[in-house]
């Protein structure tokens, strides 16, 4: 007899992009929201799945491996084209240039077993996640979109071009929204992005080493906005992902309240969120995403640096 087929607490969904890197053998190193938010969850401690779209090179990535050995679920959908970027760190921010943009990924992908899943973690790249996606969770699951994917358009050869905010069956879906002031144009406002949400989300707005902003779209009345201070890195040698990590950490806590102990409440899941994107900074690409120990040993110390004990 076939013993049933149970779904994961949390799906992540994307195109795993090839960032271009001279310092790795193969001229480039895999990433994409998809591969960090589920390596993060994984890590955390939560039955992870992940489907990800891959090119010819991706397909063959020992990062995958890497994954699959954190427990997480993968299944990878070929792809024709899979976004390629090279990322410029300059001091008025990153520069980001095309080389290739992605394939959409057909939700008919996704494996029956999977479908009635607690959370999902939708994190296009480059606007491979079509509208349909928004119907594929079950009613009740959280849903956490990382907006980057839907706010930027490519065009190989060039500069990536960041596109204004949209109405889309996703973001209308959306519990959970990330993004970052690099994803906008300046002089974006939060009322500008607050009108997208469907009353009840949340929008995470992500501002790396100065912390960021949450705010709540309550439904029957107006925004709550709280900030929150970042945690320190010790180092940062690559801050790519650390938006995702950020996200993708809120989303588990969400899906899986047993993450914040019996502590819930007071911003401890935006705090362990901070923490652990403090942690991926220190490291090159996805080797930097987290374990569970090293999250709860730095929001421990950040928790007795602001005098609130351990």
């Amino acid at each position: 007899m076939t013993p049933e087929l149970t779904a994961p607490d949390i799906v992540a969904v994307g195109a795993a992009s090839r960032d271009l890197a001279s310092d790795d053998p193969r001229g480039w190193r895999l990433g994409g929201g998809v591969c960090y938010s589920a390596l993060t969850a994984a890590r955390l401690g939560v039955a992870t799945a992940a489907l990800i779209g891959v090119d010819e090179h991706a397909a063959r990535a020992p990062e995958l491996d890497l994954l699959r050995q954190a427990g997480v679920d993968v299944h990878a959908v070929r792809l024709a084209r899979g976004p390629v970027f090279a990322n410029l760190e300059r001091p008025d921010g990153r520069r980001q240039v095309a080389h290739e943009r992605a394939d959409p990924i057909d939700p008919a992908s996704v494996p029956p077993a999977w479908r009635s899943a607690a959370g999902w973690i939708l994190a296009p790249v480059a606007g491979e996640l079509p509208p349909s996606w928004a119907g594929l969770p079950v009613p009740g699951a959280v849903v956490a979109l990382g907006w980057q994917g839907l706010l930027r358009e490519l065009v190989p050869g060039e500069d990536v071009h960041r596109i204004d905010p949209v109405a889309h069956a996703i973001l209308a879906r959306a519990d959970l929204v990330g993004v970052s002031p690099e994803d906008l144009e300046p002089g974006t406002r939060l009322e500008d992005l607050y009108r997208f949400l469907r009353p009840g989300a949340t929008l995470a707005l992500t501002r790396g080493d100065r912390g960021g902003i949450i705010l709540d779209a309550a439904a029957g009345g107006g925004p709550r906005l709280r900030r929150y201070p970042a945690v320190p890195a010790t180092r940062v040698v690559d801050p790519t992902g650390a938006g995702d990590v950020f996200l993708a950490t809120l989303a588990a806590a969400r899906i899986q309240p047993r993450l914040l102990g019996r502590r819930a409440g007071g911003g401890l899941d935006v705090l362990i969120a901070a923490a652990a994107a403090s942690l991926v900074v220190e490291g090159r690409g996805l080797l930097g995403v987290p374990e569970h120990d090293a999250v709860r040993r730095r929001v421990t110390a950040a928790r007795r640096t602001a005098g609130r004990g351990p």
